[in-house]
């Protein structure tokens, strides 16, 4: 099929690989640094502002992390008349979470997208261009959040294990930004919530290939879902805690902020400590000014419940100070949220996350 000199000037920007390349390959540098948020990021509020002519709007997965919205409207404007384009990016960090919408004005357009554009191999991605569904009910809430992976596995083999149950809208393996290997976790997104269910109850607790202890196959949780969490806690705070058994605590296990958590509990107004009968608090510090309860509720909520939250803010300016309160419920939980985000850029800062210690617990 011919494609248009537009196309092909596109093309040799993002250095097209030959198609018998290793799909998993990864080049130093952009393609090694995974961001940490890619399912849990709104994607049911993006489908939502999306037009809802199904025979229109494309959804666009596995871009390049260093392609931008005007490359994606110039690569798919080779096709016919793009109406609209836009690639989703990361509502705190900014950067380009490796998917995007297009929207034609024909719909002959977008059906001759699909056919000639999916599959093409751009630098170390091979993207997947499909029709982009209305928000629903049937596709809302359709998110795995994967823990206890070998580190060994790329994103090319949690897709083949988990492709059975259903047809995969996106994946992401989540990786120490420090070394490039994986953390053992990743996130993938059906297009049916009942096809996540299926991979759940079938894969919660198995061991696969190269595996020492099973896995957990669960939903991720969004913001809505651990603010109810919240809510339930304030108002039956005798059943706030999921899980029984004893609390040990384990901040010794992780780096914490070289500043003191005493000299500051005290001004936060709060009763936190590294456990409580409410689950494990965990302490987050150079925070911007700006941030507030929402964006650690959308920060740790993909890890698992979340019962409270709380930004320290300035009496005189009601900013954030530069620190805040999580408290999740399961220590797992909690330990992988840590591990996960310590170290993580937000903007031009990097945060310190550790759970909330004291002189009295070292």
């Amino acid at each position: 099929m011919a494609v248009r000199r537009g196309h092909i000037r596109y093309l040799k920007v993002c250095e097209v690989e030959n198609q018998g390349n290793d799909r998993d390959s990864h080049k130093s540098g952009s393609s090694v640094k995974q961001e940490e948020y890619d399912m849990p990021n709104g994607y049911e509020d993006h489908m939502g502002d999306e037009p809802s002519d199904a025979k229109t709007n494309l959804i666009i997965n596995y871009l390049p992390q260093n392609m931008s919205q005007e490359e994606l409207r110039s690569l798919f404007s080779s096709i016919g008349e793009v109406e609209s384009a836009k690639l989703i990016r990361d509502k705190m960090g900014g950067h380009s979470l490796g998917y995007g919408f297009v929207n034609y004005v024909n719909p002959n357009d977008a059906e001759r997208a699909i056919n000639t554009l999916n599959g093409l191999r751009l630098q170390s991605k091979t993207i997947k261009v499909s029709y982009a569904r209305p928000s629903s009910d049937s596709i809302k809430d359709a998110n795995l959040y994967i823990s206890g992976l070998p580190k060994t596995m790329t994103q090319k083999d949690v897709e083949d294990m988990f492709t059975q149950y259903g047809h995969i809208i996106n994946s992401r393996i989540l990786v120490d930004q420090a070394s490039g290997l994986s953390r053992g976790v990743a996130f993938i997104r059906f297009d049916k919530r009942s096809e996540a269910e299926e991979a759940i109850k079938d894969l919660n607790g198995s061991k696969p290939a190269g595996a020492s202890e099973p896995i957990t196959v669960k939903f991720a949780a969004s913001p809505n879902q651990t603010k109810n969490s919240q809510l339930i806690s304030q108002l039956y705070p005798t059943q706030s805690r999921r899980f029984g058994g004893p609390v040990h605590h384990q901040a010794q296990r992780f780096r914490f902020s070289p500043m003191s958590v005493d000299h500051m509990s005290g001004a936060s107004g709060m009763n936190v400590s590294g456990s409580s009968s409410s689950g494990w608090c965990i302490f987050i510090y150079n925070l911007g000014q700006d941030v507030d309860e929402g964006i650690l509720w959308q920060m740790f909520g993909p890890f698992g419940a979340v019962t409270n939250v709380k930004v320290i803010r300035d009496f005189n300016t009601n900013k954030c100070k530069g620190f805040g309160f999580v408290t999740m419920t399961n220590y797992e939980e909690a330990a992988m949220a840590i591990a996960s985000l310590n170290g993580y850029r937000m903007g031009d800062r990097v945060l310190q996350v550790s759970f909330k210690t004291s002189k009295s617990h070292k």
